[in-house]
C-alpha cells in the first residue's frame, strides 16, 4: 500500500491526531488507496474475471441508470445450480444476469467457480466477493455502503450462509428459494434481510424451513427490537420459480444503506473463519468456528461479552465513541481498560490496506491483552 507523507502532522504520537487531522489524513489516505487500488485492479475488472488461489470467478455485469462515481449501488447476483454439470451451472449463470434489473446501479453475476452443491458458501467465496467489492469501488465508482447481494435457489443457499458471516459488508441481502441448511442468523442484526419461497416449493422441504427461518428471525427482533430487520414473503400456489415477483425485493433493499458503526455487534464465527467483522478484529487462531461474541457501546462504555480472545483488537472511529474523552472497556464483568485511545495515522493506514472502506476506516486501535 501506498505510504504517505504526514509532515504536515505536528502532535506527538503519544498524543494523537485531532479529530480534525484523522479526518484529513483518513481522506488523504483514501484517495491515494483509490488511485493505487485502481492501477492494481483495471485489468480484471476489465477481463471481468476474479482469481483466488486456484479459483477463478468470472462475471456477467449490466448497469441502470448509474450515479456519479463513488455514489453507485453494487447488486451481487448469484445463479442457481449447484452439484450439476458446468453446463447447467453455466445455463444458470447466463440466465441469472437477466433475472433483476434494479433503479440504479451496477448488477454482477458472478460465475461460481466450482460445481459443486455448496457452490457459493465454500471458503474462496469470502475473499473473491471481498475483492470484488474492493474493485468495484476503486474501478466502478461504487459506493461501499450500497452494496446488495440476492440470490436464487443455490444462489439463495449462498444469501444464507454469506449474510451472517460477511453481514459488515452488505448494506441489505435478499433470499430468493434458497435452503438455510441449519445456518444460525444472529450475525445478520444489523444487515435488513429478505426471504422469499413458493408456497409449493416443496423440493428440500423449502416450503418448509424457510418460514422457520423466517420464524428465528421474528423471535431474534423481539428479543432485540432495534435488529434484525426483515421482510418476507411466501408466495401461495407458486413452486420453484417464482415467477419474478421475487424482484419486489430490490425497491426494499434500496430503502438501506450499510452500517458501518453499529452500537451493538452479534459476531458468530460460521461457516469460514474471518479475522474481521465491523468494528472487531481477532488475532488469526484465536476464535473458533461456533463461537461468539457480543460487543456494545454505551456513550463512553464498550462492553464485550461471550468467547473474547486474548489479543482482540478495538478499530474505533469517532462516529462509535467519543475519542476525545477516556472510554471504558468491560470484557464480562472486568473492567480491562479505561483512558484515552489516541488517533493514529497507523490505525488509517491499516485499516485501508485491509479494506477501501472509507466511512469503515478506523482512525484508532484498542488491543485487549486478557
Amino acid at each position: 500500500m501506498i505510504l504517505l507523507s504526514w509532515s504536515w502532522v505536528s502532535l506527538p504520537a503519544a498524543e494523537g491526531l485531532t479529530r480534525t487531522q484523522a479526518e484529513q489524513a483518513l481522506q488523504k489516505a483514501y484517495q491515494a488507496r483509490l488511485v493505487e487500488l485502481k492501477a492494481q485492479r483495471t485489468e480484471e475488472v476489465t477481463a471481468k474475471q476474479l482469481t483466488w488461489e486456484d479459483k477463478k470467478m468470472p462475471w456477467l455485469e449490466k448497469s441502470f441508470n448509474l450515479a456519479p462515481e463513488g455514489k453507485r449501488a453494487l447488486w451481487i447476483s448469484m445463479h442457481g445450480g449447484g452439484g450439476a454439470p458446468a453446463n447447467v451451472n453455466d445455463q444458470q449463470w447466463r440466465n441469472q444476469i437477466r433475472l433483476y434489473a434494479p433503479e440504479e446501479g451496477i448488477v454482477v453475476a458472478p460465475r461460481a467457480p466450482t460445481n459443486n452443491w455448496n457452490l457459493w458458501h465454500e471458503p474462496h467465496i469470502d475473499p473473491l466477493f471481498a475483492r470484488l467489492i474492493d474493485d468495484f469501488v476503486a474501478v466502478r465508482g461504487v459506493d461501499p455502503n450500497r452494496v446488495y447481494l440476492m440470490g436464487y435457489s443455490a444462489g439463495g443457499d449462498g444469501v444464507w450462509q454469506l449474510a451472517p458471516r460477511m453481514a459488515d459488508r452488505f448494506a441489505a441481502v435478499a433470499m430468493m428459494a434458497g435452503h438455510p441448511n441449519g445456518v444460525s442468523l444472529v450475525g445478520v442484526r444489523n444487515l435488513p434481510f429478505a426471504a422469499f419461497v413458493g408456497g409449493e416449493d416443496a423440493a428440500y422441504q423449502r416450503n418448509k424451513v424457510v418460514p422457520e427461518k423466517i420464524a428465528e428471525l421474528d423471535a431474534l427482533q423481539k428479543a432485540d427490537p432495534e435488529g434484525y430487520v426483515h421482510w418476507e414473503k411466501v408466495y401461495p400456489g407458486l413452486p420453484h420459480w417464482m415467477n419474478g415477483q421475487d424482484a419486489e425485493a430490490l425497491p426494499w433493499m434500496k430503502k438501506y444503506t450499510r452500517q458501518p458503526w453499529p452500537t451493538k455487534v452479534v459476531w458468530l464465527q460460521t461457516g469460514t473463519w474471518h479475522a474481521q467483522f465491523y468494528w472487531l478484529q481477532v488475532p488469526e487462531g484465536t476464535m473458533k468456528l461456533g463461537q461468539k461474541i457480543t460487543a456494545s457501546v454505551t456513550g463512553q462504555v464498550i462492553k464485550l461479552a461471550g468467547e473474547v480472545p486474548s489479543g482482540l483488537e478495538l478499530r474505533l472511529a469517532d462516529t462509535l465513541v467519543n475519542l476525545d474523552q477516556p472510554l471504558q472497556v468491560w470484557v464480562q464483568d472486568r473492567k480491562v481498560f479505561e483512558g484515552k485511545v489516541p488517533r493514529s495515522l497507523e490505525a488509517i493506514q491499516t485499516g485501508l490496506a485491509g479494506r477501501c472502506d472509507l466511512e469503515g476506516c478506523p482512525t484508532a486501535l484498542l488491543k485487549i491483552n486478557l
